[in-house]
């Protein structure tokens, strides 16, 4: 008798692990009407992204469930893509409230490089110590520490500048 009920709680086991298989690159991720959100790009055990096609969205590994045909999500590619859309815009306000002339920027890799020198439309200006560099406002970020931080490296950012420099003297 008990190894009936051990030999069924194992089977039980076994359709729960079944039942939770990790989204691999490459899935369709459907909705929770059945229809298709999109497609996994990427996956590990806490983050999977889904391309829904118009945008690359992260979402917590756990929230998706396995479903007949594959992954399901408990929001719609319309309801997905309204919340990323609205997360941008957010991010994007925040960033731009901090990007303005005599703001400290910071690299990629949490190096110091200069401030904000000017700002006209979409272009931004940047003084450095050893130049001055001029970004797009898409290339700046701000994350939740709170620091204007462009999308690049130090060492990016210094080689861009240095090939800037060395093309001004050539010409």
């Amino acid at each position: 008798m008990k190894f009936t009920k051990i030999v069924g709680a194992a089977a039980a086991l076994a359709f729960a692990t079944a039942a939770q298989a990790a989204p691999a690159v490459g899935d369709t991720v459907y909705g929770p009407e059945g229809n298709e959100v999109g497609t996994i790009t990427t996956a590990d055990a806490t983050t999977v992204v889904i391309a829904t096609g118009e945008h690359d969205a992260p979402v917590p590994a756990n929230v998706l469930a396995e479903g007949p045909d594959g992954p399901v999500i408990s929001v719609t590619k319309a309801q997905l893509n309204e919340i990323m859309a609205a997360q941008k815009a957010e991010a994007a306000a925040k960033r731009d409230a901090a990007l303005v002339e005599g703001a400290m920027v910071h690299s990629a890799d949490d190096v110091m490089l200069g401030t904000v020198a000017s700002i006209e439309g979409d272009n931004v200006v940047v003084d450095l110590t050893e130049g001055s560099v001029a970004l797009l406002r898409e290339h700046f970020t701000l994350p939740a520490n709170g620091i204007l931080t462009a999308r690049f490296t130090a060492e990016q950012v210094a080689e861009t500048v240095a090939a800037a420099q060395e093309a001004a003297t050539a010409g």
